[in-house]
């Protein structure tokens, strides 16, 4: 991929979720949420305080992270649908 975010925006790939319930009923696609976990594709070089100094951030490519079920915007790159946010929409690292 030769995209890259700028600032402190962060590109995510969502994480398939579970096909079946603890039970073993399958779910079918209709019925599934949107995962709220994703891996770390790309990172902005960081944002700039009031002093103009770039701070980095936290996450790096590769990572796995929480999000919120809204968060980002969804974009398809090269084929692949990813999501866009901001370094503060993401909860954690898993």
């Amino acid at each position: 991929m030769k995209f890259r975010p700028l600032h402190d925006r962060v590109v995510v790939r969502r994480l398939d979720s579970d096909e079946k319930t603890a039970g073993g009923i399958i779910i079918p696609d209709s019925a599934k949420e949107k995962p709220m976990e994703g891996k770390v594709v790309a990172v902005g070089p960081g944002a700039r305080n009031e002093k103009g100094d770039l701070i980095a951030l936290d996450v790096k490519a590769g990572d796995t992270v929480l999000f919120g079920k809204w968060s980002g915007t969804e974009v398809k790159i090269d084929g692949e649908d990813l999501l866009i946010m901001k370094e503060s929409d993401i909860m954690g690292i898993v």
